[in-house]
């Protein structure tokens, strides 16, 4: 079965303590307003009323013309890597999200991409990592196209 594997805490604390983000810049320190508010860490939702890291960040190791870049919020303060099974609490609260399959070479399999149902999640990202040549799927929401999580093969 696919696992749904999150930010690195390597990465999360090195932003934590101000490093750049995909632009260059130091992230921005912003309040959790309102419920909306994932975190790519603990994959879980940022508290209302806590800081939380607004940040560009680019899934991928190189720049090409696949490396989408986009905003991501994190917990300002230390929290647990998701490192469970299943589905995330930050992964059930969108009707539907856009999966869509990458090689090895972060190229888009182009075949794989798709808005599913949140509860068809895990199937669809299965049927894709089936696929030949796919290395994982990334899960981005289906209306502001932010990067989720990545799923790797179980």
């Amino acid at each position: 079965m696919p696992r749904i594997t999150a930010l690195p805490t390597d990465l999360v604390t090195a932003w934590r303590s101000g490093a750049p983000d995909a632009y260059g810049n130091p992230p921005e320190r912003q309040v959790a307003r309102g419920s909306g508010n994932p975190c790519r860490h603990c994959l879980d939702f940022i508290p209302e009323g806590t800081e939380m890291l607004v940040l560009a960040h680019r899934p991928f190791a190189g720049l090409h013309p696949y490396a989408e870049t986009g905003p991501i919020f994190v917990c300002a303060a230390p929290c647990a890597r998701f490192e469970g099974a299943g589905i995330p609490p930050a992964l059930r609260a969108s009707p539907d999200y856009l999966l869509k399959g990458y090689g090895a070479d972060e190229r888009i399999v182009y075949g794989t991409g798709k808005v599913v149902a949140a509860d068809a999640l895990m199937d669809h990202a299965e049927w894709a990592l089936g696929w030949p040549g796919v290395a994982h799927v990334d899960v981005r929401s289906a209306r502001n196209n932010c990067f989720q999580a990545r799923i790797l093969p179980g």
